[in-house]
């Protein structure tokens, strides 16, 4: 699965962002599957994930969790969204002792998650790295909002949205956190961290206001 690999960031704003998701694979385990995939998002729910969903029903945000968990179908792909490395490893743990019998994947700097491996003992079976963006990079917009959108690994979180949210933040006409969970509702599936969004706001009304003040 790559609609969570293509995060961009700084090592630092990353250390707070992992995705934790579920699914079956058709032909495999995918009859029968939904009520593990239900499990699995009762246990990462038990740990307060920030965001979650299930790409058949949608966020947690914008429909809440008891229909997200209520929609879960046999094939869903089910996402919890945690802000460190230490939940993380309490999730898997709880993962490992469950068992389920479908694949798990956990989105992150490689290390921190091999770490969160190791802590719930357990070996990880295969990694995959994103190449980054490559072609006529000239037409992207700014670093910073490209670092709130890629959240959304379906591009449901459009750049100018971003920047709207940002200068209303910068106003003072809405708080980071409101703005954040505004834009963590456009992505379906779940996979947008509202926490790391909302500390990339402040930062970009940050350097907003002071570009305001110098000129």
């Amino acid at each position: 699965m790559t609609h969570t690999l293509h995060r961009m960031g700084s090592e630092e704003n990353l250390e707070g962002d992992y995705v934790v998701f579920a699914m079956a694979a058709q032909g495999v385990n995918r009859d029968g599957a939904a009520e593990k995939l239900r499990r699995f998002l009762e246990i990462v729910y038990e740990h307060r994930p920030v965001n979650c969903g299930d790409m058949k029903t949608g966020n947690g945000i914008q429909v809440g969790y008891k229909a997200v968990l209520d929609g879960i179908q046999d094939n869903s792909i089910v996402h919890g969204v945690f802000a460190d490395c230490d939940t993380v490893s309490r999730v898997l743990d709880d993962l490992r002792r469950e068992d389920l019998g479908v694949s798990v994947v956990v989105s992150g700097l490689l290390e921190h998650v091999d770490k969160c491996c190791r802590d719930a003992e357990l070996n990880r079976h295969t990694v995959e790295y994103s190449l980054g963006i490559l072609g006529d990079t000239d037409r992207l917009p700014e670093r910073e909002v490209l670092e709130i959108s890629t959240m959304c690994g379906h591009g449901m979180v459009s750049f100018n949205l971003v920047k709207s949210m940002a200068e209303k933040v910068e106003k003072g006409s809405i708080t980071a956190d409101e703005a954040a969970k505004k834009l963590a509702a456009n992505c379906h599936c779940g996979v947008v961290n509202p926490r790391r969004a909302a500390m990339l706001l402040k930062k970009m009304a940050y350097r907003a206001s002071n570009h305001c003040g110098r000129s």
